[in-house]
């Protein structure tokens, strides 16, 4: 049987990712900070916060390129009313990252380094030399610079970090493509970001890529592009458990109080918590 992967989303501008996260060791000097940004689901389901930590503390442990690119921004959208879409031209060719890395984003004159999730593919890097952001506004120093300071042709430098990705494409290598569902909770549709690109591929591969959008306050009329894959309230319970399989891996991504609801009733449902995943940013 073709593995199968569940995600779950909230507002979140990464939406697809490889089939089983690893996480290798830093050689850093960072590593002397004892922090890891990927967190298993523990015995009971919950997270237990400690402080506040920034990006470089809470990645010390994952691996990271050694060499730290220079980047343009060459594009600059608003995908949502607080998250922009941040396209950075890179020319350096040896530039190269997975889906489902993340960056250091270094900005001249702000002391603090961002850690954002790359929305964009591979092969757009490789077709066009483009890497693409999505960033929330908050009052963290980069993410805030991101939206009240950043302009075209700002320069910024990236650090690829977290090789997260499954098996290694090679010779000999016969990897059978299997099955993702994405569900994926938001206020409203104006809040649903890419929404166009995950219904351009449910169209690519039929039966192979399904999505179903939630949103909890909508007030507006739903457009008819988006009916039949809409459903109003949040994930449940009886969503997810048709889903349970010991072919299927569930991979959560949203704020910490959503991860830890969303980790509770998926053991509740039986699924072992070895095929739990999640990354706690915040």
């Amino acid at each position: 049987m073709a593995h199968a992967t569940i995600y779950l989303g909230c507002t979140v501008p990464q939406l697809l990712r490889g089939a089983q996260s690893r996480i290798f060791p830093s050689h850093s000097a960072l590593g002397a900070l004892r922090h890891s940004a990927v967190c298993y689901c523990t015995g009971n389901g919950t997270i237990k916060s400690k402080r506040k930590m920034d990006h470089l503390e809470r990645t010390a442990n994952n691996f990271r390129q050694e060499v730290i690119t220079q980047a343009k921004v060459c594009g600059i959208t608003n995908e949502s009313e607080t998250v922009k879409r941040l396209r950075l031209a890179i020319a350096n060719k040896d530039f190269t990252f997975k889906a489902g890395q993340w960056v250091d984003f270094f900005i001249p004159g702000v002391s603090v380094v961002g850690g954002f999730s790359i929305c964009s593919s591979p092969g757009l890097l490789e077709r066009e030399g483009i890497l693409e952001l999505a960033v929330k506004h908050t009052v963290h120093p980069p993410a805030h610079w991101i939206h009240t300071e950043c302009t075209l042709d700002s320069e910024v430098a990236l650090r690829v970090g977290a090789d997260l990705h499954g098996y290694q494409e090679g010779k000999g290598n016969r990897h059978k493509l299997g099955t993702a569902k994405l569900y994926y909770s938001a206020k409203n549709t104006s809040e649903l970001l890419f929404k166009k690109n995950i219904l351009g591929l449910m169209k690519a591969f039929p039966r192979k890529i399904t999505c179903c959008f939630h949103v909890t306050q909508q007030r507006s009329q739903i457009c008819k592009e988006l009916q039949p894959h809409i459903t109003e309230g949040r994930i449940s319970e009886k969503d997810l458990e048709k889903h349970v399989s010991n072919d299927t891996s569930w991979y959560i991504c949203g704020p910490p109080p959503m991860i830890e609801s969303i980790s509770k009733l998926l053991i509740n449902i039986g699924v072992p918590r070895n095929c739990v995943f999640f990354e706690k940013w915040w």
